[in-house]
């Protein structure tokens, strides 16, 4: 199953970008072994629609157009979503795998937030707590849970419950 990110806004170099690019080098080489490709990291540029709700259905469209391949999962990053342990996110990404899901998309969105027809479309929409991240740690707090993941199904150690 391929691991797609899709992120609304460009993240410039720095040691946020350096600490996306460690995790998911890490994740291409661990996942490959588990049938979990990285697939890469689609980065698209914040709307300049007038208002916010234009903003977010314009980002969900290129969003929805990237999960729009048959037997594609998309996963939402937002607040109002389910808080999963490392070891559930790890056996949801394990079951879309068996399941025969061909990619997964995660999907960071911009400073408005989804679209409400994207996150009922979603299915799944996950959060890293109650609290609003700034994008770039989000985004770094993905790369590491996804490669969290590969190696808790791996039986590696990196993750201690």
């Amino acid at each position: 199953m391929r691991l797609t990110i899709f992120a609304v806004g460009r993240m410039k170099s720095g040691p946020d970008a350096d600490l996306v690019s460690r995790y998911t080098d890490r994740l291409a080489k661990t996942g490959k072994a588990l049938g979990l490709d990285f697939d890469g990291l689609v980065e698209i540029p914040e709307s300049r629609a007038q208002t916010p709700d234009q903003r977010k259905a314009e980002e969900a469209g290129k969003c929805a157009a990237l999960a729009a391949e048959p037997s594609t999962v998309l996963v939402l990053l937002d607040e109002r979503g389910k808080s999963l342990s490392s070891r559930q996110f790890a056996d949801r990404l394990a079951e879309y795998r068996d399941r025969g899901v061909s990619r997964a998309v995660f999907a960071l969105g911009g400073p408005d937030g989804h679209d409400p027809a994207l996150r009922d479309r979603a299915d799944l929409v996950i959060a890293f707590g109650n609290q609003t991240w700034p994008h770039q740690l989000a985004r770094i707090m993905l790369a590491e849970q996804l490669y969290r993941a590969v190696t808790i199904l791996s039986g590696h150690p990196y993750h201690r419950d």
